[in-house]
């Protein structure tokens, strides 16, 4: 009777149905265990070593992984039971080697395939990261430098910096255990500057000091932290223009703060008189009536040599992509012109420009445009593929280190829609070095709708204007 049974459970063993199941169970763990080798270990522990770094809580990563590591420790159980079974069914069984010769055959393959597959789970439950004993000290900044905070005296940017969990212990809308704050990394070796800008009282006014921020952020130091204090504003504030008049009129003087430059009113800064500006780019900005309205509305000055200008009007661009082009981004040192005329065509630029010793984000506001106080060190906050048009004048020339100007200009790409237009604007440059910025242009592979050098005529032919209207071509993906 004992051997009816044991040659019954060889056979049900070697039925139809129980490898196939056994099998594709096998399939089934092991394409588990190689996903989570590949995919989801690496992003758990780096999130699991964040939000250790300021004590244990238990996020939605953190139950995955202990769920994924308790599945395969029972998933190894097993397949050592089935194995055990298999060999003392084996061992017990009585029955001449003739008559179960090729059953016990079968049994051995199927046991040293389970083996196998056990090896192989092993190994990646091995790898998985134990998520209970995750310490302080295996978070990457504690690894290579200490506490970032700990660089610096002041208490503010010690809070600022500090990575801080959610309060409910889970990941939040976004996909994270915390809230991780940043700083330029130019920030640490200018601490003697950024703490004095972060000297100040929790609650009170802050210190007057935009330049001090701006020469940081300039600097590297960018993005700048948060601070908790009150920004100090114009002390007679006084209401701006309806956006039918302020376009085009001087502001208010009362509406910006004038301590920190050498014009005191909006008058001085329109003057045909430079020397006592305060700065040298871009100095007849101010002028709305002379210098200012007739830009863009016709094509400049003819070069008789060249029988060409650099200078193109809005109109004849948007010709190009008739009726496509709705909102931009004018990168340039400027009071927002190039965005009051796009208006006029209802197209939306949001104006990025620094205070060049001038208010000129003050400037743009209180004509009614959209200021973005932005540096050249910083990646624009835009998301890609987004922009219809970018435009660029009196502020990439020359003086641009070409590395730098790659990286720009391929981020310039990133946010350009696939038929967007780059408008490069009078860049200026050393007659020598043309080409190769030029090469820094042609690298995009844009379509060329216009493509202008002429003669710089104030610099005794030592300098060169290059303009241009470029197109992004799409690029499916490969």
């Amino acid at each position: 009777m004992g051997k009816t049974n044991v040659l019954s459970k060889i056979r049900a063993f070697n039925g139809v149905n129980r490898p196939i199941y056994v099998l594709a169970g096998l399939a089934f763990l092991i394409s588990v265990a190689t996903l989570a080798k590949f995919n989801y270990i690496t992003p758990l522990r780096f999130s699991d070593r964040f939000c250790n770094y300021h004590g244990s809580f238990d996020g939605d990563n953190y139950n995955i992984g202990s769920q994924m590591r308790k599945t395969i420790e029972t998933a190894i159980f097993k397949i050592h039971q089935e194995m055990d079974d298999l060999k003392a069914l084996e061992a017990n069984s009585s029955t001449p080697p003739s008559s179960v010769s090729s059953a016990s055959g079968s049994m051995f393959r199927h046991v040293a395939f389970l083996a196998d597959v056990l090896s192989l789970v092993q190994s990646v439950h091995m790898e998985l990261p134990s998520f209970e004993e995750r310490s302080v000290a295996d978070h990457p900044l504690k690894q290579q430098n200490g506490d970032p905070g700990e660089h610096f005296m002041r208490e503010e940017i010690k809070k600022y910096i500090k990575i801080k969990p959610n309060r409910l212990g889970k990941q939040n809308f976004m996909g994270a255990n915390g809230t991780f704050t940043s700083i330029g990394h130019a920030c640490f070796a200018m601490k003697k500057d950024l703490e004095e800008y972060m000297d100040y009282d929790v609650g009170e006014i802050c210190n007057d000091d935009w330049r001090l921020a701006q020469k940081l952020m300039v600097h590297g130091c960018d993005p700048l932290p948060r601070r908790r204090c009150f920004s100090r504003g114009p002390q007679l504030y006084h209401k701006p223009f309806p956006i039918n008049e302020s376009l085009w009129k001087l502001p208010d003087n009362r509406n910006v703060r004038w301590g920190q430059y050498k014009c005191k009113n909006f008058a001085c800064l329109a003057s045909n008189t430079t020397a006592r500006k305060g700065f040298f780019k871009c100095t007849d900005c101010f002028n709305l009536t002379h210098h200012e309205s007739p830009r863009w509305l016709n094509r400049g000055e003819i070069d008789p040599e060249t029988n060409q200008t650099a200078d193109f009007s809005i109109a004849e661009v948007l010709e190009i992509k008739p009726g496509e082009i709705r909102i931009g981004l004018d990168f340039s040192i400027g009071t927002g012109t190039f965005a009051a005329r796009m208006r006029e065509q209802n197209v939306t630029i949001v104006s990025a420009t620094i205070n060049l010793g001038a208010p000129f984000n003050e400037m743009i506001a209180l004509r009614g445009l959209v200021p973005l106080y932005l540096t050249v060190n910083q990646r624009l906050p835009f998301f890609d593929s987004t922009l219809d048009m970018i435009h660029t004048t009196r502020f990439l020339d020359g003086w641009i280190d070409l590395i730098l100007l790659d990286f720009v200009l391929f981020d310039w790409d990133r946010v350009l829609r696939p038929g967007g237009l780059l408008w490069i604007d009078g860049f200026f440059c050393l007659k020598e070095d043309v080409s190769d910025y030029m090469e820094a242009f042609k690298a995009l592979r844009y379509r060329k709708h216009k493509w202008v050098v002429v003669p710089k005529k104030d610099k005794d032919d030592k300098e060169v204007f290059f303009s241009a209207v470029l197109e992004k071509p799409p690029r499916p993906f490969r």
